[in-house]
Order: structure tokens, then C-alpha cells, then sequence
């Protein structure tokens, strides 16, 4: 079969990289895709978002299948444009619907849907620009630190932890006010911080059934011991060691089955992964938030953790006889580090040559913001490229993906030492 991946990531290389693994799969089309999906895959140099450039090229290629990476397609509705358009509705689309997109498009919406559905999350409220001052009282009925989280789209970097009080109000009025974040923060909900060790629980489900995959940490921070401004994520580190069968029917009985429970209950069409970000709070698991899709560069370790047809995995998806699925995992660690542009995530430049990638051994290079330029694979993001490795546990599997990023070197190039730092 011919299928589509929409996105241009860490996270689409390594979806296309098992993808092309299967026998199901004939060809695959990446839009846009990066310099890594190029070499196995044929890159479309049209935006996901143009629905209507999308649907020519499904038409005129016969693509069967269509797989979306990043949120942005997902909460403009490309499940409900090819659902509602006569020539594109037997093509199934593994992603949620519009209203499902929300849980990650509405920080209120998910904090709606949490608190509905009985499911552990830490107390919050929501503000706009005309209750900006309410939100400052919010404030002082809460102890510090502080979290502050637009309510759009803010690629990762919507969420502020500020410890002062007089800062945080200040921050508040510079989101709501003056648009800090643009329209994404034209609502902020504030919420009480949670202490604790964070992890990502990953779900694939067919709006029924549902299949949790593995484990994974990512690092947020740029800077070593979880310091300085929050990224897209610098590493990843499955399984996270810490999470034992106790734990995970926590997750499982109190947050995963209420969730696609709450979507049967709601009416909520959603055909994809469900991304939950929780905290372990003295071994109590509670949503932090949601996502609608893989985490970017959680997916660079799970993807290659599994053992099973990915696209055989998708089509019960499709299909909603993913309850009938035999997931089959591999019991090694993997681990990724994440290597940046110097200036990320504030100001950077693109367009420096990329040396050492045919050195790496021993390890899967997955290319995130990379692009070809004539023979030369150069830089075209802040996270550049994740180098993955497995190991028989994540110490040994992160020492892998240190030596061959020794291999490596472009200008400015830099990279977090201490993956995992947090799991000794």
C-alpha cells in the first residue's frame, strides 16, 4: 500500500523508518519531511496544514493510508476534512478527530474533560485578559512555585514555573496583556505545582480498545540537571526504570481506561495516540496534561522498542480491531539524546553543514531539523538530530549514543551530557 506521514520531525523519521520496515508497506510520501526521511522515503514539499494540497496528492498517488505526526494538522481538523469530503472518506487517518485535538488544542478543555471524567490532575483555574487581576489573587491563595500555562498551541514552550510571586503576576499579565505567546495565550490557566518525577505514558487507541506502549522520560530543560528554558525536549530514556507493575495499574485503572472511557461517553471520535503526561507523586500517578499525538523525542526511543508491524499496528487502528493486536515489545532500553542548534531555544541559525553521520555505529540517527542542500545534509531547526541507541539497560544504552555523537560536529553544535541524570 502507498501511505502518507504529515510532519517534518524527529518523530516523523522514526514513523517512517519502522513504517518502511513492513511488507505492507509499498511507498511512503513524507510532507514535508527532513534530509533522514528523504533517503527512505519521497519528501512532498507541501505544508500539512494545506488540506487542500494534501488531498490532491493522496488523490493522485492513491495513497491508502494517512499518518499524522505533529498536533498542528490535527487540531485545524484533517480527521474531520478527509471524514466529511466524498472522495477522501474511505482513507483512514490515524489521529483524533477536531474535538478530540482539543485535549491538546485547550489546556481549559482538557482540565474540563480531566475533572469530569474523575481523573487525578492538580487543582487549577483559568483566566483572560478582563480577569487578569483575579488571576493575580488566584495567585496568592497558592504556594509557590507558581505554573502558568497558555491555553493554545505554544510548540512546547507555553508552560512558565516561576518561584516569586510579584514575577509570576508580572508573567501572568505579560501573557494575557501582551500576548507573551500570542493567541495562544490569550487564556492561561494557572494551576498548583505538583512535586514529583515526571513520565510519559504513550496510548494508541481505536476508540475503544487501546494498547499502552512503553514507558519514556524526556528532558525538557536545556541546560544539564534539568536547568534553563524549556525545550521541544533534549533525550529520552525508555523504560523509565522507576515504573513497576504497581505503578503502571495505577496509570492504567485510574487514568488510561477513564480516559478512552470519558471519549465513548463524550462522543469523541479519536482514532490515534493519546500522549499523558503525568507526575508520580509519592507513588500516585496525576495528569499533568495531554497530547495528541506521539511525543517528539519520546517516539525516537519507543518506536524502535517495537517489535511489531507498525503499519499492520495502524490498520486495527482503522480498523477498531486493535483489542484483537498482539504488541510485541522489546525488553532492551533505548535510549536518544537530542543535538541542537547553539542559541536554541531562543535565537539560532539554520544552514551549517552537518559532518560525521556516516561514522555512526551502532546506533539509529534519527533527523529532526536537517534539510538537504545539493550533496549536504545541513541544519533547518533548533533539535537537530537524536541519535537513539539500546542498551540491556539505559546506562549502557546512553554511553552508544554518546561516543557516536563524539562522531558528529556542525557549528554551534551542542547537546545535554546528563540524559538520565535523574535514574541513577
Amino acid at each position: 500500500m502507498t501511505i502518507l506521514l504529515l510532519g517534518s520531525g524527529g518523530r516523523e523519521h522514526a514513523f517512517a523508518w519502522k513504517m518502511t520496515q513492513s511488507p505492507l508497506c509499498e511507498k511512503l510520501f513524507v510532507v514535508p519531511g527532513n534530509a533522514g526521511t528523504a533517503a527512505i522515503a519521497e519528501n512532498v514539499a507541501i505544508s500539512p496544514t494545506d488540506f487542500e494540497a494534501v488531498k490532491a496528492l493522496v488523490l493522485k498517488e492513491n495513497i491508502s493510508l494517512v499518518v499524522v505526526g505533529p498536533e498542528d494538522p490535527l487540531v485545524k481538523g484533517v480527521y474531520d476534512y478527509f471524514k466529511n469530503d466524498e472522495s477522501l472518506k474511505n482513507i483512514p487517518v490515524i489521529g483524533p478527530s477536531k474535538l478530540g485535538a482539543q485535549l491538546e488544542g485547550s489546556k481549559e478543555f482538557a482540565k474540563e474533560f480531566l475533572m469530569k471524567h474523575n481523573i487525578p490532575t492538580a487543582a487549577y483555574d483559568s483566566f483572560t485578559a478582563e480577569t487578569v487581576e483575579k488571576g493575580c489573587e488566584f495567585l496568592e491563595t497558592l504556594q509557590p512555585p507558581y505554573v502558568l500555562k497558555a491555553d493554545g498551541l505554544a510548540a512546547g514552550k507555553g508552560v512558565l514555573i516561576i518561584q516569586d510571586l510579584e514575577e509570576a503576576k508580572t508573567e501572568l499579565r505579560n501573557m494575557l496583556v501582551h500576548a507573551k505567546f500570542g493567541t495562544a495565550s490569550s487564556k492561561v490557566v494557572i494551576e498548583e505545582f505538583l512535586d514529583g518525577i515526571e513520565l510519559s505514558c504513550f496510548v494508541l487507541t481505536d476508540g475503544k480498545n487501546y494498547k499502552i506502549l512503553p514507558t519514556a522520560k524526556d528532558y525538557k530543560r536545556i541546560g544539564e540537571g534539568d536547568t534553563g528554558l524549556n525545550t521541544g525536549g533534549m533525550g529520552a530514556v525508555s523504560p523509565v526504570p522507576y515504573v513497576d507493575a504497581v505503578l503502571m495499574e495505577k496509570i492504567e485503572t485510574r487514568i488510561v481506561k477513564p480516559t478512552i472511557e470519558g471519549f465513548q461517553k463524550d462522543g469523541i471520535e479519536y482514532k490515534g495516540f493519546v500522549f499523558i503526561g503525568l507526575i508520580n507523586v509519592k507513588n500516585e500517578p496525576i495528569v499533568i496534561e495531554y497530547n495528541v499525538r506521539m511525543g517528539d523525542p519520546e517516539t525516537e526511543v519507543v518506536v524502535p522498542r517495537l517489535k511489531s508491524d507498525l503499519v499492520e499496528l495502524f490498520l486495527s487502528v482503522a480498523d477498531q480491531k486493535l483489542g484483537y493486536f498482539n504488541l510485541e515489545v522489546d525488553p532492551r532500553s533505548a535510549t536518544t539524546v537530542m543535538v541542537v542548534s547553539g542559541g536554541y531555544p531562543e535565537d539560532f541559525e539554520k544552514g551549517k553543514v552537518i559532518s560525521g553521520l556516516e561514522n555512526v555505529t551502532d546506533s539509529i540517527v534519527f533527523h529532526a531539523g536537517t534539510k538537504l542542500d545539493g550533496e549536504n545534509v545541513v541544519t533547518n531547526g533548533g533539535r537537530v538530530i537524536a541519535i537513539t541507541s539500546y542498551g540491556d539497560n539505559f546506562q549502557e544504552a546512553i554511553k552508544k549514543s554518546y561516543q557516536n555523537i563524539d562522531k558528529l560536529s556542525f557549528d554551534k553544535m551542542y547537546f545535554r551530557k546528563d540524559i538520565g541524570f535523574d535514574l541513577i
